[in-house]
């Protein structure tokens, strides 16, 4: 079973993308607010229905309802409004991912959790700490996202087809996120020797200020980050080996340790099984430490 705890949009849509690529049979939305995680399953389920599709989709505001879950996907807390940074939400969101947490090692001690609630970085930082978990078993989605966006912003600058885009962004998901055109191509073909510099770097500023543009407009990121979560689920539930930038836990790589932050990682049915270590050029490097600094000074100021 996968559990999602949280069923506001982002949780009911990460439901909505695990059912249609029938990642289980069963998926449980959690919260604690009477009435939403039902609703949103009965929606849900009336959808799978028409479709054909065999994946029953259960609302609770039970804990307890979790027990024996594979996949516990974290979306409880505060979501980010119109001129807050992922920052603001800190100590609003630590109190309740630590509280998650612990029912999580209650009900579903042998579960892979991957915490989604901002600021993401502290709080895969928070889950991991808190869970006593082995580190291979808990990380957060924050690249997976970051790309999506990157990925969209080549697309448009080049008119190619997005599928032949890869892209890669890893750092802080935050306002030192580190989208990497050196590491991003077109079917194999380097970024850098199909745009110029004075683009590629328009690409990554674009990439780093998007979700707070669409808040603005939106009032709220949704259907980008559900199927962020879908796809890291995905590489767990079908063993894919994928290679996706996610928030771990750092023990020496990137000459770090005691922090979380988003690296790429090969995902398949064990959680985190390689953490692939880049060769980052000095501004690279500069960014992506920033990034560390940002993190290590937020996490410094949450008990655990």
């Amino acid at each position: 079973m996968i559990t999602i705890i949280g069923s506001g949009k982002v949780g009911g849509d990460a439901a909505l993308f695990s059912a249609l690529k029938k990642l289980d049979d069963q998926i449980l939305l959690l919260d604690v607010a009477k009435g939403l995680p039902q609703g949103e399953a009965m929606d849900i389920n009336h959808m799978l229905s028409e479709q054909g599709i065999d994946v029953e989709v259960k609302g609770s505001n039970d804990f307890a309802d979790m027990k024996g879950s594979n996949i516990v996907v974290v979306v409880a807390g505060s979501g980010r409004k119109p001129g807050m940074t992922r920052m603001d939400l800190l100590k609003i969101n630590a109190s309740v991912v630590k509280s998650v947490v612990e029912n999580i090692k209650k009900y579903a001690d042998n579960s892979i959790i991957i915490p989604v609630t901002n600021p993401l970085d502290p709080m895969a930082f928070v889950t991991y700490k808190t869970s006593g978990f082995e580190r291979s078993r808990v990380f957060g989605m924050g690249g997976m996202l970051d790309l999506s966006r990157f990925k969209q912003f080549i697309h448009e600058a080049t008119g190619y087809s997005r599928n032949s885009i890869n892209a890669l962004v890893i750092g802080e998901h935050g306002e030192n996120m580190l989208p990497l055109p050196r590491f991003s191509s077109i079917s194999g073909i380097p970024l850098s020797t199909i745009l110029p510099k004075e683009k590629l770097d328009e690409l990554v500023l674009n990439t780093k200020q998007v979700a707070a543009k669409v808040i603005e407009l939106k009032g709220a990121t949704v259907h980008a980050p559900g199927n962020a979560i879908s796809a890291i689920v995905e590489s767990i539930v079908r063993d894919k080996k994928q290679v996706i930038p996610i928030a771990t836990y750092l023990d020496g790589e990137y000459g770090h340790s005691d922090v979380t932050i988003g690296v790429p990682a090969v995902i398949g049915k064990k959680g985190v099984e390689k953490i692939i270590e880049l060769d980052l050029n000095d501004e690279e490097q500069k960014v992506f430490d920033k990034g560390i600094e940002s993190v290590k000074n937020a996490i410094s100021g949450i008990e655990i």
